[in-house]
């Protein structure tokens, strides 16, 4: 149960950051400890487990998705998306830059403890590093799609958004930002629009299980380049998520009202400075803590 709860914890977690865009639940799989056991999980949903069924039975199915994890670690992600979502979005809209603040602050801790999985650092890792971190970069500078949603379209971002989204610095909300769909996805979330949502469900589990296999091969061949990547994707992701920003150009108007801006990055406005800065810390700490919290549900 100790460690059960903890794994809840953690998808709790995930589950909020994969609502901001800007942050990625991966990152927080990763710092706590979890990150390999996640795309071991998803991997192996796969057909050889109609071989394992036949074989095993029903305690080999389990055996093989790590089920009590994987069950508590999907009910604290569920939990997190169904109860913050309302509030995650007030914050966004009437408090960004508090909360890109703390986001920035989780962020910015993130990267030394994801640094600490480089093992040998050579002009190669080094490469790889400024890659990702050019990656970030260009994507968050991307402006995003305006379009009106069809169920298709919904599902081809859900999928594309959740290979993001377990990719430590890449965020999925922020993919589904620049694919012009996160406000209609959040908006359903928060109005319980099940068609909505099992549409852009069923993508994210596609996208999951076709992507999770690749990276999990990865993993094994190319440890330390890989993570070289993923950090920088997170210090690139910076750009991203910048508290302040400014509008410079209106690109769309939707149906019920809301603007869509193309945005810079600008100077902090003195009178958020020193809140956000507070919520910079707090987010750094938050850090620490989900460390120390992963530390200590896997003894």
């Amino acid at each position: 149960m100790k460690r059960h709860l903890g794994i809840f914890l953690r998808g709790m977690a995930m589950g909020a950051a994969d609502l901001v865009p800007g942050v990625s639940g991966g990152t927080v799989a990763l710092i706590t400890g979890i990150y390999d056991d996640l795309l071991q999980s998803i991997s192996a949903v796969s057909l050889e487990l109609i071989d394992t069924w036949k074989n095993e039975g029903f305690q080999g199915v389990l055996r093989a998705l790590n089920a009590p994890f994987l069950v508590a670690l999907v009910a604290g992600i569920g939990t997190s998306i169904f109860a913050l979502s309302g509030l995650l979005h007030h914050l966004l809209e009437h408090h960004k830059a508090a909360l890109f603040a703390f986001f920035f602050g989780l962020v910015g801790a993130s990267i030394p403890l994801v640094g600490r999985e480089i093992t040998q650092r050579t002009a190669p890792t080094a490469a790889l590093f400024i890659a990702g971190a050019a990656i970030t970069f260009g994507v968050g500078s991307l402006p995003p799609l305006q379009v009106e949603p069809s169920l298709a379209y919904l599902f081809a971002c859900g999928a594309i958004a959740a290979c993001a989204m377990i990719l430590p610095g890449i965020s999925g909300s922020f993919i589904l930002l620049l694919l012009g769909v996160y406000g209609a996805i959040i908006g359903a979330l928060k109005e319980l629009n099940l068609v909505v949502i099992a549409t852009v469900g069923a993508g994210a589990i596609s996208g999951l299980l076709g992507f999770s296999k690749g990276l999990k091969s990865l993993l094994a061949k190319a440890r330390n380049q890989v993570m070289a990547m993923l950090t920088g994707l997170l210090l690139g992701s910076f750009q991203a998520l910048w508290p302040w920003k400014e509008n410079v150009l209106l690109l769309h108007t939707h149906s019920d009202g809301r603007e869509t801006w193309l945005q810079t990055n600008a100077w902090p406005e003195s009178g958020e400075l020193l809140i956000c800065l507070a919520c910079a810390a707090a987010g750094a700490g938050l850090v620490v803590a989900m460390q120390r919290l992963g530390n200590r549900f896997a003894t």
